[in-house]
């Protein structure tokens, strides 16, 4: 595989940045049969040939063009950590310099894995310490699909990628085209084959993007919730002061139509003192009234300088059982490779911050990294 730090010719493309309707109309356009699409899937992501010249079933005519304008490239990992419960971190490092990271979670009978849509992410929400990195790009669609190629081919044929959440560094649908031709190439039957209920999509209520998702990639939806007024979540999630609560549900009532058998999943991070009181659950209970729902509550990983404290375990299961007495399928999350910070919220990467919230480069795979 082409190093992604390797100069690469300008006219060159990426095949990975292309799901496979995108790469049927890049065939067609080089007079080709729409199946040839087909074709370099499997070989690509089931029989992991990457050498034009070895895919015996392309014309020479087109092995030729394709070696000579074409290549495949994805993130490489720099670093990789192992939490004491099996929970693998990588930093992934992209032809820019930056770095991601991807966090994979075996559990049995499935193994999850965590992927990174941007460098970053520009939503600020004040008790993620992602969000406080700042902001450098958006991924490209093979610097998505790169991780879970590239994780998948790190951990062998003995440890299956089942299920993919859109969960780590960055806001997906703030990156919508890449994020969407990412996650078709993950549910094609010719590449991962994934079902559309084991991929995820994270978002914390980008409203239009919620409405626009429905109509072009069924899969399945988390909201990041964490507060059932809006005077608390424009503190928490800033980007309710643009997308409120009641548009926010209006959203979730609209993706419940388009998928009546599934509900929504609403993650809440538990904090201590601030959303976490028996008031909160009844809210959260009557805001969730006429959405089909189930609830992730999440415990809060401390990062520094960080103000919040984690609710403790007491609070955590009052508030789980009001929840399951009202009949909102409720569980609390089990923190997962915390002492690799590869917990939820702690994922930081390596961000040339380009929103000027901040201008230093931040240290990768430090010993206390949030």
């Amino acid at each position: 595989m082409k190093s992604v730090q390797e100069p690469v010719n300008t006219k060159s493309i990426n095949l990975l940045d292309f799901d496979r309707k995108g790469l049927a109309a890049f065939f067609v356009d080089l007079g080709e049969k729409p199946f040839r699409a087909t074709q370099l899937l499997k070989w690509l992501y089931q029989e992991g040939v990457e050498d034009f010249d070895l895919m015996t079933n392309l014309s020479k005519s087109l092995r030729a063009y394709l070696t000579e304008h074409c290549y495949i490239a994805t993130p490489e990992i720099v670093l990789e950590k192992v939490a004491s419960d099996g929970t693998c971190k990588w930093v992934m490092q992209t032809h820019c310099g930056n770095r991601i990271e991807t966090v994979f979670i075996p559990e049995e009978g499935r193994g999850t894995l965590c992927v990174s849509s941007q460098i970053g992410c520009a939503l600020a929400c004040s008790f993620c310490s992602t969000a406080q990195q700042g902001f450098n790009r958006n991924l490209s669609t093979s610097e998505i699909i790169g991780q879970l190629f590239v994780a998948q081919k790190r951990l062998g044929a003995d440890n299956k990628i089942t299920n993919v959440v859109m969960m780590g560094m960055g806001e997906p649908l703030l990156n919508f085209d890449n994020a969407v031709a990412a996650m078709n190439l993950m549910m094609d039957d010719f590449t991962f084959g994934l079902s559309k209920r084991r991929v995820t999509v994270s978002t914390s209520g980008v409203v239009p993007a919620m409405y626009r998702l429905s109509q072009v990639c069924d899969v399945s939806l988390a909201v990041s919730l964490h507060a059932v007024t809006d005077e608390l979540r424009d503190e928490l999630v800033p980007i309710n002061k643009k997308y409120p609560l009641k548009e926010l549900m209006d959203a979730c009532r609209d993706n419940a139509k388009i998928a009546p058998r599934r509900t929504v999943t609403f993650e809440y991070v538990m904090l201590d003192g601030i959303n976490d009181s028996v008031q909160d659950a009844r809210g959260l209970i009557k805001l969730l009234k006429t959405v089909p729902s189930k609830i992730n509550l999440i415990p809060f990983n401390p990062f520094p300088n960080s103000s919040y404290r984690c609710s403790s375990k007491a609070a955590i299961e009052r508030f789980k059982t009001l929840l399951n007495d009202a009949g909102i399928v409720t569980t609390v999350r089990k923190t997962r490779g915390e002492d690799i910070d590869a917990a939820c919220g702690q994922l930081i990467g390596q961000v040339q911050d380009k929103s000027r919230r901040h201008l230093k480069l931040h240290p990768v795979g430090s010993e206390r990294a949030a």
